[in-house]
């Protein structure tokens, strides 16, 4: 009688409407991230690269000890930092245009349901 039960509760659970939102969220949300990381990585970041003479940014290291055959190099790879901060500033501007474009349209739906 218990598992039954136990049963009926994740059927509750599952099927309450947040929960349901919440997974389409997360669906919805991973395959937007898809789409923002395509257009800043195989866009913008080419782009990018010819305005700046074709530079990566992620090999620029700073060499502590420098590699041999017994010892892996150690470096503090600043490049990697820096790459990283331009990818957040770029996905950043791409999700502010997007939502300001949706924000765009769903108020000139508004305008037009209110006429």
């Amino acid at each position: 009688m218990e598992k039954k039960g136990f049963v009926q509760e994740f059927k509750t659970f599952i099927s309450r409407g947040n929960v349901v939102d919440m997974a389409v969220g997360v669906i919805i949300g991973s395959a937007f991230t898809k789409i923002v990381n395509s257009l800043v990585n195989d866009v913008l970041m080419p782009a990018l690269g010819v305005l700046t003479g074709g530079v990566n940014f992620a090999d620029l290291k700073f060499v502590i000890t420098p590699a041999t055959e017994e010892v892996a190099e150690v470096a503090i790879k600043y490049g990697a930092f820096v790459q990283n901060i331009i990818d957040f500033l770029l996905i950043a501007i791409v999700v502010f245009v997007m939502v300001k474009m949706i924000n765009k349209i769903r108020d000139m739906g508004k305008e037009e349901t209110a006429e």
